[in-house]
């Protein structure tokens, strides 16, 4: 039977009984509290019970201070026959949902009773200590669970350019109790010319870490240096995930190091930097530098001395700003929002009423408090001119996207629609599973782009999953299920059943989840260089394209009349056909979802998709056949790979499927274990 956590009312005289009697077995732990002390929290809303059917399993007694805003947890009792069934963890979790507007809850526990693996497991991070009142003297560590509300010093704004975190043997070094080289070079980033530069910043592991210093003078001193640095408090759940991936990855490229004690809280000093959103960790421990391909792989941290933060400031901030290639070679420029350049952008993008001029610009300004850890973003015009803007941060698994703006502009539907592509690109590139858009004025024509991409209305804005997931259904929509599930929210239930209109659905809204056992045909397109140039910018075009065309999610190929098994909803290859001297060919640079299949004299298809494509009205008259009909494949979305799969790989891959590869002449079916193993190729990691 599952655990129920309910309240306890002072009525409740036969369950305050038993919950007296559970308190009693353990007074050795808890000390003896009289049971008029138990009534007592009961009546303040103090006590909760967790029952296993009508058994009492556990209980939390804790008071709400009227002078703060903490939970003070007294008493945590779980009785012994039934720990490890998650009953500690289900009375926590009461206590966050019952009084989720306080900051945190806080406990005390003798250092001596070796429970700091518990605390620490149900997410609590060491903060302090004290002396206890007994005879002995004996060590209180205090624990903290941080409720996730914003402080003074959360809001504490930072002219740093760059932030980062520091693990236990720099931060040791900074206080002065380390070697005197350890010392001498981690004081470098206190150097007075990085003042303006460097940000030092510390997450929970490093309060674990100060915990576990021996001495008792040592750790009050290294704690007295903890409000020197920036504070971080990643959310709990996704640094465990994170760190469980980092884990997996590092048990495969290094099978004989074991994973657990200080190898573990090495690594999770990249995850919970990751989920801080930070990219660079310094470190002096050469186990920890050891990882750091690992790092950047998986959560995308740059693991680093002091000497290189030093020496490569400024690289080091480059790896920290999201700045996006050209927009499909156009000429389109993204560039970081300037301090104080809030108020040129007032008269591109007030959008309502509460949001106009000063109240823009401050709102604007207020979120470069944080230093790196927002992005603020502008998208410029080949005049110059503002025509989009956006204002990213991460959150554990989540990209948070304070500001989502167009600017009145004839290409305005269009750059709403690249933008929320380019957002989802980001979020992959990132770890992130969903995206969350809280901006209360969003333009009419960005809520209508969210709309038609996948994102889902509330009364906090538009969410939208990310399902990083190419394998069946059932995978994909597991995986969105445990998303949504950790959003409050819910996931369509798909099998290998459903129709391919469903399931090209699911791809888009679960973008990029591609469901490889369902209906969905995929086929293989060979493109000549030239066009491929010209669609994709693939290889790169000397000159800007055209900004309609390369902004556009939709893009037009054109062939022969002649059908050979093409139908839509379907998945399309891109490969590129050996061109002449000098260029790139013999490879799949990509895919994309084919939309529709148009039949029809050239004339006609090109009045229908002029907008859409690269090829001239005499181009398209020549890819008609003897019928004096051309055929037309409207597609979106393409995906160009991170690594290109070449003709050598397609033969080996298919050969490894027991499949026979010949390099397309024409569009061809391909199976889908074959376009499975082609994308995961595309997207494997160099």
């Amino acid at each position: 039977m599952a655990i129920r956590v309910l309240p306890v009312s002072a009525e409740q005289s036969e369950l305050l009984d038993l919950i007296v009697a559970l308190g009693d077995r353990y007074t050795k732990y808890l000390g003896l509290l009289t049971p008029p002390a138990y009534r007592k929290h009961a009546e303040d809303d103090g006590l909760l019970v967790a029952m296993d059917g009508k058994e009492v399993v556990g209980y939390a007694l804790f008071g709400l201070p009227k002078r703060s805003l903490h939970v003070r947890l007294a008493h945590l009792c779980v009785a012994e026959e039934h720990r490890g069934k998650g009953v500690a963890r289900e009375l926590i979790e009461a206590i966050r949902a019952r009084h989720a507007h306080r900051l945190g809850i806080r406990a005390k526990c003798r250092r001596d009773y070796g429970l700091s693996s518990m605390w620490t497991a149900l997410g609590f991070v060491p903060r302090g200590e004290s002396l206890g009142r007994g005879k002995d003297q004996e060590t209180l560590d205090t624990w903290w669970l941080d409720l996730g509300h914003e402080d003074l010093f959360t809001e504490a704004q930072s002219d740093a350019l760059l932030v980062v975190t520091v693990d236990h043997g720099v931060f040791a070094g900074l206080r002065g109790t380390e070697t005197e080289r350890a010392v001498e070079e981690s004081r470098a980033l206190e150097a007075g010319w990085l003042a303006d530069l460097i940000e030092l910043a510390f997450t929970p592991q490093l309060l674990h870490d100060v915990r576990d210093v021996e001495e008792r003078e040592a750790r009050t001193h290294q704690r007295a240096g903890l409000a020197e640095l920036r504070s971080l408090s990643p959310d709990s759940a996704a640094v465990t995930i994170r760190l469980e991936e980092l884990v997996a990855a590092a048990g495969k490229e290094m099978p004989g190091v074991p994973l657990h004690g200080r190898q573990r809280a090495r690594l999770r000093y990249v995850a919970e930097t990751s989920c801080a959103g930070l990219q660079v960790l310094v470190t002096r421990d050469p186990a920890l530098a050891a990882l750091a391909d690992i790092a950047l792989d998986i959560a995308g941290v740059k693991v680093v001395s002091p000497a290189v933060v030093t020496l490569h400031v400024d690289e080091l901030r480059q790896a920290q700003v999201y700045r996006p290639a050209d927009l499909m070679g156009t000429t389109f420029s993204a560039e970081e929002i300037a301090p104080d350049g809030e108020g040129e952008l007032v008269g591109f993008f007030e959008q309502a009423e509460g949001d106009r001029g000063t109240s823009f610009a401050e709102r604007l300004k207020s979120l470069a408090d944080d230093g790196v850890l927002w992005r603020r973003e502008l998208l410029r015009d080949g005049e110059g001119h503002p025509v989009a803007l956006y204002v990213w941060a991460m959150d554990g698994r989540t990209l948070n996207v304070a500001f989502l703006r167009t600017a009145s502009h004839w290409l305005e539907e269009s750059l709403a629609r690249q933008l929320l592509f380019m957002l989802k690109r980001l979020g992959r590139e990132r770890g992130a599973q969903a995206i969350r858009i809280t901006d209360p004025f969003l333009s009419s024509a960005a809520m209508s782009a969210a709309g038609a991409d996948g994102f889902t209305e509330d009364e906090s804005g538009f969410t939208v999953l990310l399902v990083d997931v190419c394998g069946s259904a059932v995978a994909a929509s597991r995986k969105a299920a445990e998303i949504a599930g950790r959003m409050r929210r819910s996931a369509p239930r798909l099998d290998e059943r459903v129709s391919p209109e469903v399931a090209s659905m699911a791809e888009r809204v679960w973008w990029p989840a591609k469901l490889i056992d369902t209906a969905l045909p995929s086929f293989i397109a060979p493109i000549k260089p030239r066009w491929s140039t010209e669609l994709f910018d693939f290889p790169a075009m000397l000159v800007p394209r055209d900004d309609v065309l390369g902004i556009s999610r939709e893009h037009v190929y054109y062939r022969s009349s002649g059908r050979r098994g093409e139908r839509v909803p379907a998945r399309i290859l891109w490969y590129v056909s050996e061109g002449a001297s000098g260029q790139q060919g013999k490879m799949v640079i990509g895919c994309s979802r084919l939309d529709e299949v148009v039949i029809d004299g050239p004339d006609t298809l090109f009045s229908r998709f002029e907008h859409l494509g690269v090829y001239g009205h005499a181009e398209v008259r020549d890819a008609a056949d003897a019928s004096g009909k051309a055929m037309a494949l409207r597609f979106s979305d393409t995906e160009i790979f991170p690594v290109q799969v070449t003709h050598a790989r397609m033969t080996a891959l298919a050969k490894r499927l027991g499949l026979r590869w010949v390099p397309p002449m024409q569009l061809s079916k391909v199976s889908s274990t074959l376009f499975q193993a082609v994308y995961e190729e595309g997207h494997r990691k160099t």
